[in-house]
């Protein structure tokens, strides 16, 4: 239990209506989940506003209630009329579990591509030197060695500190997080400290949220504008967006990239199936990683440990002996010679990417077949771009389901048809059941041929009409290839 004023330190608050010398037992934004001695945190979301449940919320017990808007009623419990309930919850989250990103070195990483890998590299990294690290990311959070199930790209304010809080409990002198532009647009990051955040790339993605790429932009760059002189800002100049994001920052300035001038810099000696040789800041060092978007992670990866303090041969060493993030630009070889690559690429430029990767590699003797779809209540806009990437780069495509949720299967696959102009129809084919598009593309594939499924990547899961039914791209891939289904 907490007293309400303590937790309360750094809100902006307008008004409180009742006593704040009470003990909380626990904070809630959610109306399902108030007890008896709870604050309940009225959040206005983009589907439902919490101030539609105050009065039940009272019903159930809670002993205070945060708002932006006073209810008529006034009666039974304290009331604190905020300016902003979200970044109140921050705050208060960040109080109740007595500030624990200050106990440890917690660096954000954001972008719209990238996150995952440089998020779960540096948390590796930090263990192979010797550290007690912790990760929150979109494959999965740990605190130390112990996995906690990672529902979101950055969890609520609440779950944060609270794994951040365990963290500290276990010893972890570092953590390392993805920053969705949701979190920051939602204030989820809002109470925290930072010794440090990454900026990795700004591309085409989640604009059925932010409606347009401006909003997108600004929300990735509150992230900076907020860091304190403390910390560091660490941006990639090769993306026209990079130096945007310094512009207001207080944070220590670096700059990162492969083709200008930069504090680290970074050179692609060789780019194969067997991994990469790089030449950074003028030492060579080998990597199992494959393609250029991997050497922009490495790079990262490189800098913010040199950043943070770390011997730069040391950690080239350790970089060296890491392995691919799950969902990655992950890829397997049959017997036969045929490599199945399974990559979480769900944006046009993250496909782009793979695409312009596997293009790099590859002799163009061989057939590339890409199996992808697209996710249902999302992004529409980026299907019929996605569909007119997917074919320039591909000698044959197979469009399939991804994750439809509510949406009908077909109709997505319709909405990706229509950037494929007729110049590439005898290349596209369309088969809605994925593992069956998977199976195909096998049966297609002869030796020397390439297989990109993309868009899951490290998902464990198809999820249809609101049911998550048991799926995995890999295994599936990796079940049809290395069982010699085609025997050519």
């Amino acid at each position: 239990m907490e007293k309400l004023t303590d937790i309360l330190e750094g809100v902006e608050v307008i008004q409180i209506i009742g006593s704040t010398d009470v003990e909380i037992n626990s904070l809630q934004f959610d109306s399902r989940k108030v007890n008896d001695g709870d604050i309940f945190i009225a959040i206005k979301g983009t589907q439902v506003d919490g101030h539609s449940y105050i009065e039940k919320v009272i019903q159930s017990g809670a002993k205070a209630v945060i708002c932006e808007n006073l209810p008529v009623s006034q009666k039974d419990v304290v009331f604190i009329h905020v300016k902003n309930s979200s970044q109140a919850l921050g705050i208060m989250a960040s109080n109740f579990y007595d500030s624990p990103s200050s106990k440890l070195k917690l660096v954000g990483i954001t972008g719209t591509n990238g996150k995952t890998t440089i998020a779960s590299l540096l948390y590796k990294l930090f263990q192979n030197l010797g550290y007690p690290t912790g990760l929150l990311s979109t494959i999965q959070n740990k605190v130390e060695n112990k996995v906690v199930a990672a529902t979101h790209t950055t969890p609520d304010p609440v779950q944060i500190n609270k794994l951040l809080d365990q963290m500290v409990y276990e010893g972890c002198e570092y953590c390392f997080m993805e920053v969705s532009s949701h979190a920051i647009d939602q204030d989820r990051i809002a109470g925290l400290e930072f010794a440090g955040g990454i900026f990795t790339n700004l591309s085409h993605d989640h604009l059925d949220y932010h409606i347009s790429f401006d909003n997108y932009l600004k929300a990735k760059k509150k992230f900076f504008d907020e860091l304190s002189n403390d910390a560091f800002a660490l941006t990639n100049t090769d993306d026209r967006n990079g130096k945007i994001m310094l512009q207001n920052t207080k944070a220590r300035k670096k700059t990162y990239s492969l083709k200008g001038a930069s504090d680290f810099k970074c050179k692609i000696i060789e780019n194969n199936f067997d991994g990469l040789l790089l030449n950074i800041n003028g030492q060579e060092f080998c990597s199992n990683l494959i393609g250029s978007f991997n050497a922009y992670n490495l790079l990262a990866v490189y800098a913010a440990a040199v950043l943070l303090g770390e011997n730069p041969s040391e950690v080239l060493t350790a970089l060296s002996n890491l392995k691919t993030v799950e969902g990655r630009f992950d890829y397997i070889r049959s017997a036969n010679n045929i490599v199945g690559i399974v990559d979480y690429a769900h944006s046009p430029d993250a496909l782009q990417n793979v695409l312009n990767t596997i293009d790099a590699i590859r002799t163009h003797n061989e057939i590339l077949i890409t199996v992808f779809g697209a996710g249902g209540d999302r992004d529409k806009q980026k299907r019929p771009i996605m569909g007119k990437i997917a074919c320039k780069k591909s000698d044959k495509v197979i469009l399939t389901s991804d994750n439809p949720r509510s949406e009908i299967p077909e109709e997505i696959i319709t909405d990706i048809e229509n950037g494929i102009g007729p110049e590439y129809s005898n290349r596209v084919i369309s088969i809605t059941n994925r593992k069956e598009a998977i199976k195909a593309a096998c049966s297609f594939a002869r030796s020397g041929d390439i297989i990109l499924v993309a868009g899951k990547g490290h998902e464990k899961y198809q999820e249809i009409e609101g049911v998550k039914h048991p799926f995995d791209d890999k295994e599936i891939l990796k079940n049809y290839l290395l069982t010699n289904i085609n025997t050519n």
